[in-house]
């Protein structure tokens, strides 16, 4: 009997054996558990959140944004600076055909100014020193300046005889008036009407002064008047 309870005893404290497949679903189930964990730790130890992740495709956004807002801007810049080059380019051009129009209309700047109409064409002779030749080659400026002068004269009581113009002169002209052996000075940047009436006053002091033989009297200055 004693030996029989003894058996039992040692029956109940030795632990069952584990089936074979719990011993393998044991074995095999614990590394997996670990290494899900791990896996986690790295995860969030390398700071791969979703805020983070979040945070970045926002950031690629706004880059892309503003790469297109660049890209528009310089598109615009570009459109303006060529609509301005237009406009300058057609601004020149207008102010190119406006100075062309007006040349071509100038009497000065005409080649054939012999064939301009000249409001007062002078009816005495007009000899240039240069070329020793009369009006073939005197600008249609010079032409009415003698014309108006001419009528100036005559309705002050004078006669013209001739008008030259000097070697190397450009802009003045010498009038001969018939009666008086010297010649007048005049000069075309002036109005005919003033210079006319400076002679007129000189040649009458000259006069008053018994001084009939003078060689010119020169009123090409404004407000001055000299004779030899």
């Amino acid at each position: 009997m004693g030996k029989n309870k003894l058996n039992l005893k040692i029956k109940l404290k030795t632990p069952k054996p584990q089936s074979s497949e719990q011993s393998t679903v044991t074995e095999s189930s614990a590394p997996v558990l670990a290494r899900r964990s791990m896996n986690r730790k790295s995860y969030l130890r390398s700071g791969r959140t979703i805020a983070e992740k979040r945070e970045r495709l926002e950031t690629a956004s706004e880059r892309l944004a503003a790469h297109k807002k660049i890209k528009r801007e310089k598109t615009t810049r570009t459109l303006v600076v060529m609509v301005g080059f237009l406009v300058i380019v057609g601004i020149i051009g207008l102010i190119a055909s406006v100075f062309i129009n007006h040349s071509s209309d100038d009497p000065e700047s005409s080649s054939s100014s012999s064939t301009i109409t000249v409001p007062y064409a002078p009816t005495i002779e007009v000899i240039d020193e240069d070329t020793g030749s009369s009006t073939a080659h005197i600008t249609a400026r010079m032409k009415e300046y003698i014309g108006q002068a001419e009528v100036d004269f005559r309705e002050l009581g004078y006669t013209p005889v001739k008008a030259v113009i000097p070697t190397g002169a450009i802009r003045e002209v010498d009038f001969y008036l018939s009666g008086h052996t010297g010649f007048i000075k005049l000069i075309i940047d002036r109005e005919t009407g003033v210079s006319v009436e400076d002679a007129d006053r000189m040649i009458r002091y000259l006069e008053g002064q018994g001084i009939t033989d003078y060689q010119y009297i020169d009123v090409r200055l404004d407000g001055k008047a000299y004779w030899k």
